[in-house]
Parts: structure tokens; sequence; C-alpha cells
């Protein structure tokens, strides 16, 4: 009997199926119903199927896709009559993609076709397919800003827009639109911002989490350093008084809150992201692929606030950041200049403020700067009207007034002071308190474990079921071990400071008097952060120093400070 194409060789066809991750998460649109569409209509039309290709979880707004390209490598060697898709946004949902594959896929005497296609090749069914691939993509875009409308109206509303995981030391509430405490894991979070404060680096957290076996969400041993350097920059641990959050948030939103808590800020729509595929060379006639997150900063003004619990202490907060800057500096391993005030300026629009360094084309001299983030990542966007600070003048104003006061054994004294309130204001709650839970739960740990192996001598529980428990029981007890040993470590320390008050102030005041005019600008880094040191410039010039020694109006020029 003869075949439907008149004893001429069969026509071959590749069956290509694409699903998103997106489509992936939905019903009725799986990979294995599109091929069953594909090979009943192959069959219907006498194809043979040289090959079925899909692209699982992959997007098609790129053609850089495993599957795509292997349909471009299997139609390039030539023989393909047809490549089938279900619908035409399977090849790709940009129409200049499908005119890209149709052109290069009629070179090698291969047609693209759907089976949601108009039949017929005429110019007028061309322009139908154009129009329609245009609509849907107008249709596409209409739906994903109709989206991202609905989820900046819900932030504003003061919910938050939920993801798979909540962030680290919250967990969702039931509806799923705000956060709760979670106790255990916001224990780690206080942890990470006291042993910042403390003066470790990112990479000395990261290995002393590894070394207690604190584990991530994931439950991963190793604590990316991004994800620690994100937690402690993170406004949703930084506590909040009400009236800072009602600048921030709508009456409404307000109206809502205790006016007597405190209150984090997890931003919503600070930036764009936008998922990108590439493909490259694997070094063994193969391709990789790769996804590329791009994100890019939106103008302030379209931020969205949504008030958070608050858990930790203001001061643990701000003395954990400031010192974070500082070491994060210290860690280059290229630093250009010692920068004395890395960390500890603040700008008048109270954005933090960074170091940059400028060498000028031709020239060898090199020019160093503290500048306002916020207007160095928004430009003329963004509100702060602050110009950057010559790093040596701004170093030597406010080098020369301190210096000057800690010359006077009486300012030194008050610093000292000053210096123990607020390293007792940067223990939350109350500390024998706290002391106590940890040590109920270390009693607790004793008590189950004691009831776990009664039960399983009386056979109620199995070996197996036993060793998992103690093990987790094990990993309690460790945890609240630390934690006792923390806080005690830290009660000791202010209580050494109390004790040996008269002491200290003689010995800081001795190694200021003699070495004050030779110390590196590191160590007056390190000094200024002792004496909590923050200054701040006037739009209109000079600066305000503000710290455990002192509280003061500086003017710009260096040798007005010394008057």
């Amino acid at each position: 009997m003869p075949s439907a194409n008149n004893g001429l060789s069969p026509k071959k066809a590749i069956l290509y199926a694409r699903v998103s991750t997106d489509e992936q998460a939905r019903s009725g649109y799986s990979l294995a119903q599109q091929l069953d569409a594909l090979r009943e209509y192959a069959a219907s039309e006498d194809y043979e199927v040289l090959e079925e290709v899909t692209d699982p979880g992959q997007s098609g707004a790129s053609l850089e896709r495993p599957g795509m390209d292997r349909v471009r490598d299997l139609v390039a060697a030539g023989g393909v009559s047809v490549v089938l898709a279900q619908d035409r946004d399977r090849f790709a949902r940009e129409p200049a993609f499908h005119v890209l594959l149709k052109l290069e896929f009629e070179e090698h005497g291969t047609r693209l076709k759907a089976l949601n296609d108009r039949n017929g090749d005429s110019p007028e069914d061309q322009l139908t397919e154009g129009i329609l691939d245009q609509l849907a993509k107008f249709e596409r875009l209409k739906t994903a800003e109709r989206t991202r409308r609905g989820r900046v109206r819900k932030a504003k509303e003061g919910r938050l827009v939920g993801t798979a995981r909540a962030l680290y030391g919250f967990k969702y509430n039931a509806a799923r639109d705000g956060f709760v405490i979670h106790e255990q894991e916001m224990l780690v979070v206080e942890r990470v911002f006291r042993l910042t404060a403390q003066g470790l680096g990112v990479k000395a957290i990261q290995s002393r989490l590894y070394k207690e076996g604190v584990l991530t969400q994931n439950g991963r041993r190793v604590w990316r350093r991004s994800m620690i350097q994100r937690m402690i920059r993170n406004d949703a641990y930084k506590p909040h008084s009400y009236e800072e959050i009602k600048e921030l948030i709508s009456s409404e939103v307000a109206a809502r809150l205790d006016p007597n808590k405190e209150y984090g800020v997890e931003w919503y729509n600070r930036e764009k992201v936008v998922m990108r595929t590439t493909s490259e060379p694997d070094g063994n006639g193969g391709r990789r692929y790769r996804k590329r997150q791009i994100r890019k900063p939106r103008p302030k003004e379209e931020w969205v606030a949504i008030p958070v619990p608050a858990y930790l202490s203001r001061n643990l907060v701000e003395q954990a950041r400031a010192t974070f800057e500082v070491n994060k500096g210290v860690e280059r391993t290229r630093l250009s200049r010692e920068w004395e005030l890395r960390g500890l300026v603040r700008c008048s629009c109270h954005s933090r403020m960074g170091t940059h360094t400028i060498k000028p084309k031709g020239r060898d001299q090199m020019y160093f700067y503290y500048h306002c983030y916020q207007r160095r990542m928004l430009g003329s966007m963004a509100s702060c009207s602050q110009k950057a600070l010559s790093a040596p003048k701004a170093e030597e104003v406010v080098w020369r007034f301190v210096s000057s006061l800690l010359k006077e054994p009486e300012h030194i004294r008050q610093g000292i002071e000053r210096m123990i309130a607020l390293e007792r204001e940067g223990t939350r709650g109350d500390p024998k308190r706290e002391e106590r839970t940890w040590a109920e739960r270390l009693a607790e740990t004793d008590r189950k474990r004691s009831r776990y192996q009664d039960m399983a001598a009386e056979g109620l529980i199995a070996f197996d079921e036993l060793r998992t428990k103690l093990a987790d029981l094990e990993d309690t007890r460790k945890t609240a071990e630390r934690e006792l040993e923390a806080l005690r470590s830290h009660q000791e320390h202010i209580e050494g400071l109390e004790r040996d008050h008269d002491a200290l102030m003689e010995s800081l005041a001795e190694i200021v008097s003699e070495a004050l005019d030779d110390l590196s600008g590191a160590k007056r880094n390190q000094l200024y952060r002792l004496l909590r040191l923050e200054v701040t410039p006037a739009l209109e010039g000079g600066y305000k120093v503000e710290g455990a020694v002192c509280t003061s109006e500086l003017p710009s020029e260096a040798k007005s400070s010394a008057a």
C-alpha cells in the first residue's frame, strides 16, 4: 500500500515540548500532555518522529535552552521536515525569536509548526500570526504588570508578599502575610550581631558557626558570607520606634501598630530582578547553561516599608553595623589607605557614607572621599544633596578635636562611664531572666533524655528512633550551653569594667597621653569605635561629632577646631 507521501521517504519530525518553572507548578500543562498531543498529530500526518526533545523548567524569554539548542543542531544536520510544538509560545515568547527560528530552519528545508497555527502560508496568514503573537505578548506583559501592582498594593497595606521561605529568624503567620518571631533562629541572629559587635569579621563568624554546628535554613553547615552580610545590613533586624515607622507607612497601617513597641522594616520593591539564561561551551564539545540574576535598584520613592516584629537591641545592631563596616575594609586584601572614619560617617540624609577612591587619567595622585551610598547608587534620582567629603580633611578635623579631648582625664572618665552604660543597653531584656530560661532548657533536655531512655527500655520506641531523639536533644543542649556561656561572658565583661573602673581609666589615660600622636589610621579607627563615635556632615559645612566622649559641632577647617 502506497504511503501518504507517494512513495517518497517518510517526512521526519522533531517533537518539541517546553514548560517553565512557574508552569511546572500548575496542573494541565505538563510535558507529558504536550508530547501526547504531538505524537497524535504526527501519527495522523504520517510523520516519522526523529526525536522527542523537552525543555523542563526553561523560560521562553530566551533561546538559550538545552532542548532548543538540541533541536537547532538536529535541523542543521539536515533531513528534518518539520519541528512541531503544541503552541507557538512553546518555541519562544518573543515574536522576534519566532522569525529568527523560522528563517534559520528554512535554510535547511525545515518548517516550524505549532498545532495552534493558522493553516496557510499566504501573506495574510503570516500577518495574522504576527498580530496574534504581538497580542499574546501584550497580554503577558499586562498580566505581569497587574501582578506587580497587586503585590505593591499588598505591601502598602502592610502585608508581606510571601516567598517560599520566611526571612531567617522569622516564620510566617497563618495567613502568610506577616512575620512572627522564630525564637530558635532569632537567637542565632542575635549571636551573629553580638559577634560582629565584638569585632569578628565575616570570615571569622562563618568559621565560628561552622565549628559550632549551627545550620542554615536549608540545613547546611556552611553559611555563605553573603548571607551573613545581608543579615547585618537588613533593616528587618533593626528596631525602629513607632514614630520612625509611622513616617514610612500609611496612616491605616500605622493605626494597627502598638505605639509602645518597636518594629523592624522589611523593604519591598527595592530592586527589579530579571532572570537571564546564558550558554557557553563546556570544553567537551557540549554546552553548559547558567541562569544569571540581574538586579537593578529602584528609586527610593518606590520602596515600600512593611513593619515586622523587632527582637534585637537597637544599640547592638548599630554597634554591629559600625564594626562590620570597619572589618569589611580590614578584610580586603588590597587596601589603598587606612580610612580613619570608615563605617563611622553618617550622611545628613541618614544613609551610610562609604569610601571612594579616584585616580584621574594621566595623573599619579589619588583622591579619597567619603560619599553617600544613596546618592551614589541612585544618582540624580536620590533625594540626598550631600556632596562627597574629602577624606584627609574630614579625618584631620575629627582627629584634632578628639585627640584634644582625650588628653583631658575627666573626659576619659566620663567616656568610660558612658561606655559601660552602652554595654548594659546592648543587653536584651533581663539578663538574669534570660539565664534562667536557658538553664531551664538544659534541665528539660535532661528530663527528656531520661524519659526517652525509659520508653526504649519498655519497648515503646525503637532504638533507631531513640538515637535520633537523643541526637536532637544533644543539639539543643549544646545550643543552650553556648548561649549561657555567651550571656555569662558578656555579664562578666560588664562587671569587670565596673570593678576595674579606676584602673582602666588610669591605663587608658596613660596610653592615650603617651602615644596619642603616633597612632596609625587603623588604630585611630579602633579608638573611635571604642568611643562609639559617629560623624555627620552638615549640608552648609562642618561636622557633628557624637560619641561616648563628646557631642559637638565642628567647623569644616582643621585649623579652626583647635581654637
